[in-house]
């Protein structure tokens, strides 16, 4: 009797062993009705395809994942902006990565689909990746489904929002914000305006509380009045510098939210007849190569893009090899770079100090 308990224990399927066949007989469709499913084709009714997406998540239905040179597999880094340096920094971590596995390293900029309001995880997933790195901010919880339906794991980069349970990975921005404020307040600046990125993103928002953490250790009062937000572009870092700038009291210094708004700050200043550092000192967010030569070299909290797509791919592989993370958020130390666009304060008659 003993014996035959173990015996069914044994033949019973463990959590995402059901083959495709098995999850076809559990919704009453055909396996390619579910291969359809799986793969984002259409041809399936919306009712039928829900109930199978619903039994996948259930058994936690994983594909298969063969591997080797001769299956030719690989991981899909997907991108929503590519943006230069970061993105080469991004994928050589996910290809050190892979290449451990014999995987090969494919990417996708989404950028026209999503402004085109097409969809860009079905066409995705009909090449069928080992695993996907998603570098694209409008990850929402219907991606995540999809990829989980799809048998196939996800993995977020610096996600503007809570797409928890899937895995994602960053960089400490509270803390990089921080170091970049106090450098500041260091030099005596006592006045420092503050570019974030788009208020609904979740860097922005971690970004900002840093910024404000270091005043407030510092005793110096947060002034709204100096905070500005915007997408993290040039064209924006470039007018609102302007508009802090052109203020009655304008800062000494500004912190941007990545280094375009902060090259954007430099051309504010060049067209309001401001020197860098002299009159205005300035901090950037990323280190991008293009930080060490803009003159002066910008001053800016490092980002180690490398790291965050090696840590990426490590976890996707080890999603497909049906693990689970320990923890579904993974944050990478930030550095601040200190170069020439950050001096301490000084009376001039286009700025006036406060003291």
């Amino acid at each position: 009797m003993i014996e035959g308990d173990r015996s069914r224990r044994r033949r019973e399927p463990r959590r995402g062993d059901l083959s495709v066949a098995a999850i076809a007989q559990l919704a009453g469709v055909s396996p390619p009705t579910v291969s359809k499913v799986l793969h984002g084709q259409a041809g399936v009714g919306e009712s039928t395809r829900l109930r199978v997406e619903a039994l996948l998540r259930e058994h936690g239905y994983r594909r298969p994942v063969p591997t080797g040179p001769a299956h030719g597999l690989g991981l899909e880094v997907v991108f929503s902006h590519m943006l230069g340096s970061i993105a080469l920094e991004i994928m050589r971590g996910v290809e050190q990565v892979a290449t451990s596995r014999h995987l090969v390293v494919g990417f996708t900029d989404v950028r026209s689909r999503v402004t085109a309001g097409l969809p860009w995880v079905e066409p995705l997933l009909l090449r069928r990746p080992v695993g996907v790195v998603a570098v694209v901010s409008g990850v929402t919880t219907e991606h995540r489904d999809l990829f989980e339906a799809g048998g196939v794991p996800l993995v977020a980069l610096d996600p503007t929002g809570d797409v928890n349970p899937t895995p994602s990975v960053g960089s400490t921005g509270w803390s990089g914000a921080l170091a970049a404020a106090r450098h500041l307040l260091e030099l005596g600046h006592r006045r420092i305006g503050v570019i974030t990125g788009p208020a609904g993103f979740l860097a922005s928002r971690a970004r900002l509380d840093g910024f404000r953490a270091a005043l407030d250790t510092a005793g110096v009062p947060f002034d709204e009045r100096l905070m500005r937000d915007g997408p993290f572009l040039f064209e924006h870092g470039r007018d609102l510098g302007a508009e802090l700038l052109t203020l009655p009291d304008p800062p000494t210094a500004i912190v941007c939210g990545n280094d375009l708004q902060a090259f954007g700050v430099y051309e504010a200043a060049r067209l309001a007849g401001l020197r860098i550092p002299d009159d205005l000192s300035v901090v950037g967010f990323d280190d991008i190569e293009h930080c060490a030569w803009v003159a002066p070299p910008l001053t800016t909290v490092r980002q180690p893009f490398f790291e965050i797509g090696a840590t990426a791919a490590r976890i996707v592989l080890a999603l497909a090899d049906g693990e689970r993370p320990s923890e579904t958020l993974v944050e990478l130390g930030t550095t601040l770079v200190v170069r020439g666009s950050t001096a301490p304060p000084r009376r001039n008659p286009k700025i006036r100090s406060p003291w």
